[in-house]
């Protein structure tokens, strides 16, 4: 299993983006947490922006093809999108991931 993190520039985005991946099946669930604020040094100039943060459940053997769908269908040239593997996770949640998740 992975956790995918994603900022978005808004909510539709987000929003957008959340149900076009847990509907083709590269992942089993997303949380759009909202209001964050982010500072970063971009095209050499320091920037501070309200974006809002999915986290993406889903399965390493997916992550290409997700990144690729969110890279698709998302505004920023540059996306951040960073994989977490996770090693320890309940039995029963894996299993409910694994069978969301279309990992072929």
């Amino acid at each position: 299993m992975n956790i995918v993190l994603c900022t978005v520039s808004n909510a539709d985005e987000g929003k957008q983006i959340a149900q076009t991946i847990v509907k083709e099946g590269l992942c089993a669930c997303v949380n759009q947490v909202p209001s964050i604020t982010s500072y970063y040094i971009y095209e050499g100039k320091f920037c501070e922006d309200n974006e809002e943060l999915l986290i993406i459940k889903s399965l390493k053997t997916t992550f290409d093809k997700l990144s690729q769908r969110i890279t698709e269908l998302h505004s920023y040239d540059v996306p951040e999108i960073v994989s977490i593997n996770v090693d320890d996770v309940d039995e029963k949640y894996l299993k409910w991931v694994k069978d969301s998740v279309d990992d072929k």
